[in-house]
Formats: C-alpha cells, sequence, structure tokens
C-alpha cells in the first residue's frame, strides 16, 4: 500500500479543515444552547475563528460576543464549560485525541475599526486622495 506524502500544504490545508469543522461545531453548541448555563444562554456569542495546532491536540478559538457586551463574563463562562466542548467536539470529529480548547476573545474588529478611524482622518485622506 502506497503511502501518501505530507507536504507543509496539504497539513496546513488539513488545519484549515479541521479548525473550520472545529468551529462549526462550537457555533452550532452555542447556537443551539445545548450547553446549560445561563449566561451563555443570555448572550450571542460568535466563534469567528479556530486555530489548530499542527499535532491536533490544541485549539485556540477565537470568540466576540454580540456587539461586544460582557465578554469577560461570557469568556469566563466558555472558560468553565471547557470540559464539555471538548468532549462534543471529540465526539462528533472522531479524531484520535481530542483537542485541548483554549478561548481567547477577537480583537480582529476592534483593530479593523480602529484602522478604518485612522484612516478615516482628514490629514490622511488627503494625502490618500492626492494624485502623482
Amino acid at each position: 500500500m502506497a503511502k501518501f506524502q505530507t507536504s507543509p500544504e496539504t497539513r496546513s490545508v488539513r488545519l484549515l479543515k479541521v479548525g473550520e469543522q472545529v468551529r462549526h461545531i462550537l457555533s452550532e453548541l452555542l447556537t443551539r444552547q445545548e450547553v446549560h448555563d445561563d449566561v451563555l444562554s443570555a448572550h450571542t456569542v460568535s466563534v469567528t475563528e479556530v486555530r489548530m495546532s499542527p499535532d491536533l491536540r490544541h485549539a485556540t478559538v477565537f470568540i466576540k460576543a454580540l456587539l461586544g457586551e460582557d465578554e469577560e463574563i461570557v469568556l469566563k463562562a466558555l472558560r468553565t464549560n471547557t470540559a464539555f466542548f471538548q468532549r462534543e467536539v471529540a465526539q462528533r470529529l472522531r479524531l484520535k485525541y481530542a483537542a485541548k480548547l483554549k478561548f481567547l476573545p477577537d480583537e480582529s474588529f476592534d483593530e479593523a475599526s480602529r484602522i478604518e478611524q485612522l484612516l478615516s482622518d482628514p490629514k490622511v485622506r488627503r494625502d490618500l486622495d492626492t494624485e502623482d
């Protein structure tokens, strides 16, 4: 039986696919309120990205609470229920090892709005509008 050659490109594609599957599972669990937590039931939480480690044993989950409200409280509730999420992800993905989940706030939206604010500054706009 021929052994498949793995390259960095195929490994990264696999990491992206598994990360996306984990994101979908976590989003579904939160949307359907399958976790029995009052804080998570009261807030709408988006799972924006999941980054997997190369060995698929660790997953960094980036979340954003709706409108950024009570983000610390939501993070604490997610971290409290990490064992439930890990168990559900392991059962649904059927991987060899269950990934350890680490929940972090997604700062990319804040960074994007900060950049947008900088670009809308009249001094910067003046420089951008000039033709060479």
